[in-house]
């Protein structure tokens, strides 16, 4: 088993991480896949696309003692059939990760740090979120802010938003794990603020929103 991390968080989510070490079928072996998610899944050409898939499941078993089931949303929002605990999931051909919580919504997103992030400046980024970048750190602070707005993405699951205008991450230095301040700006101007959390390990950035 590759349970690379899990971690309970002081709201009472918890975050699962799953390092993708093994071969598809090692991973059908190891979990219980219910039949409609097993179809679904075989029908991805990409091996490392049903290997990512898998992984979740793997997580979802660590995670919850009886059998989840894990559907999506008209938008692709996941969600568990026969809970009422949220969801939220991400992953890069190495890493799955899933966040969980009962009370809250949630968003994560994990990059590679070997991805090259610049064209993120141009397409994601705000004309002051550009003047905060640095150019020793440039692609880990480019990582940082598409995992932070993917993941307020993932928590608002609206439609056509525009992470320069409409999602704008405070200014932070990057360290191996940190807190960041962020606002979403809704179509009709109102504004809702979010604290979010991230980390790096292993050429990857990990950034999560509970609340």
């Amino acid at each position: 088993m590759a349970l690379y991390l899990r971690k309970k968080l002081e709201n009472k989510a918890e975050i699962a991480v799953w390092q993708v070490t093994e071969t598809e079928d090692e991973l059908r072996s190891l979990v219980s896949v219910p039949t409609d998610e097993m179809e679904e899944i075989s029908l991805y050409r990409n091996e490392n696309h049903r290997r990512q898939k898998l992984a979740v499941r793997a997580l979802l078993n660590e995670l919850f003692e009886e059998k989840m089931y894990l559907n999506h949303h008209d938008n692709g929002k996941p969600y568990l059939e026969n809970s009422v605990t949220n969801i939220s999931i991400t992953h890069t051909d190495k890493y799955v990760a899933i966040i969980i919580s009962d009370d809250d919504e949630l968003g994560i997103d994990v990059e590679s740090l070997d991805r090259d992030f610049s064209v993120v400046e141009k397409k994601a980024l705000s004309e002051d979120e550009i003047d905060d970048l640095e150019k020793e750190k440039r692609n880990e602070q480019l990582a940082i802010y598409w995992c932070a707005k993917e993941a307020i993405f993932k928590r608002m699951s609206q439609n056509r938003v525009d992470f320069a205008e409409q999602i704008e991450v405070e200014k932070f230095n990057v360290r191996k794990e940190g807190e960041l301040e962020a606002t979403f700006i809704h179509k009709d101007e109102h504004e809702e603020d979010f604290e979010l959390e991230y980390m790096i390990f292993d050429r990857h950035v990990l950034v999560w929103l509970v609340g």
